[in-house]
């Protein structure tokens, strides 16, 4: 595969009602062809829009925030309205009139299917469309432009079942192929010159088209859901939940064994307290005829409930309150 892009330059500065494919079939040094894709920053869609507001951007943030990921100090990962765990909510303050904010698109699938449908007809070609914007990694410094939105595209390439060039079988390869293309187009576009959109020719033509634009797709199917997210929480903030919530956000549900897991996190004594579960319920059993056991009872208690708020039992503890004959 060999791919070319290049930046649409000279687009003035985006207001909101402004007709953004006229903007960009004004600027095109060339026509569009099939297989081709767009793509256009969310900030140029936002401004359009008229998803620019004045006042305090904490203010704003709070407003956009479904949960807290993870805090440190004035910085907040959260998950926003429209399912994307990012910075600040998507919240941007840059390339903006000072005092402003942009906000994102509440269902940026939605907007992308929308712009693409409309340069698809004025344009006579069939071509992809992506929405991007800039994100973070959870392991490594620096941004890199994500896919928020898109239509017209094959998303993700699932390689599940094929084989390497050893013969080894791929059972989970799926190469993010909207979040590939909206990272290299951010490398041609820059963040200060002004080029909200840029042309990729070059992908594999199944990969483009009206067929990969069915109810439910977009870029939305690079979500993970919660029940499959790993790492829904930061580290601190997941020591924080479990200590005030009984069924901490972001946390996966408790799968198979989970109770037997609680049980091994909470590390009984057993010459001090017998621990069963029965019916929802852990019971916590001081044995022998010294304090020391009860002692015990309650470390081992308060353990389970914590390792029950980690993996989202809907459990009871109970203590016993009398000392029971050691076995």
């Amino acid at each position: 595969m060999s791919l070319t892009l290049w930046p649409v330059t000279g687009v003035r500065e985006v207001r909101p009602g402004d007709d953004l494919v006229d903007l960009l079939l004004g600027r095109l040094d060339e026509p569009l062809r099939d297989g081709d894709v767009v793509v256009v920053t969310s900030k140029v869609v936002s401004k359009a829009l008229g998803l620019v507001t004045t006042g305090d951007r904490e203010t704003v943030i709070d407003r956009e925030t479904v949960r807290v990921v993870a805090r440190r100090g004035p910085t907040r990962i959260v998950r926003n309205r429209a399912g994307l765990t990012m910075a600040a909510a998507g919240v941007d303050a840059s390339n903006t009139t000072p005092g402003t904010v942009l906000t994102l698109p509440d269902d940026p699938d939605a907007t992308a299917y929308d712009l693409w449908r409309a340069l698809r007809r004025r344009a006579g070609v069939e071509i992809g469309l992506v929405l991007s914007d800039t994100a973070g990694r959870a392991w490594r410094r620096g941004q890199t432009d994500i896919a928020i939105g898109s239509a017209g595209l094959k998303v993700m390439n699932s390689l599940s079942g094929t084989q390497d060039s050893y013969g080894n079988a791929l059972h989970v390869t799926e190469p993010a192929v909207a979040d590939e293309i909206a990272g290299a187009a951010e490398l041609v576009a820059g963040k200060t010159s002004n080029t909200p959109f840029v042309v990729v020719r070059g992908l594999p033509r199944h990969w483009v088209g009206d067929h990969w634009t069915t109810a439910g797709t977009g870029a939305r199917d690079l979500l993970r859901p919660e029940d499959e997210d790993l790492f829904g929480l930061g580290a601190r903030d997941a020591v924080e939940a479990v200590l005030t919530e009984s069924r901490p956000a972001g946390f996966s549900p408790a799968g198979d064994g989970a109770a037997d897991r609680v049980h091994e996190l909470a590390a009984p004594d057993e010459d001090l307290v017998a621990v069963t579960h029965a019916e929802g319920t852990f019971h916590v059993t001081p044995l022998g005829g010294g304090a020391a056991a009860m002692v015990e009872a309650g470390r081992v208690a308060e353990r389970l409930r914590i390792g029950a708020a980690a993996y989202r039992l809907e459990v009871e503890v109970e203590v016993r309150t009398t000392l029971t004959a050691g076995r």
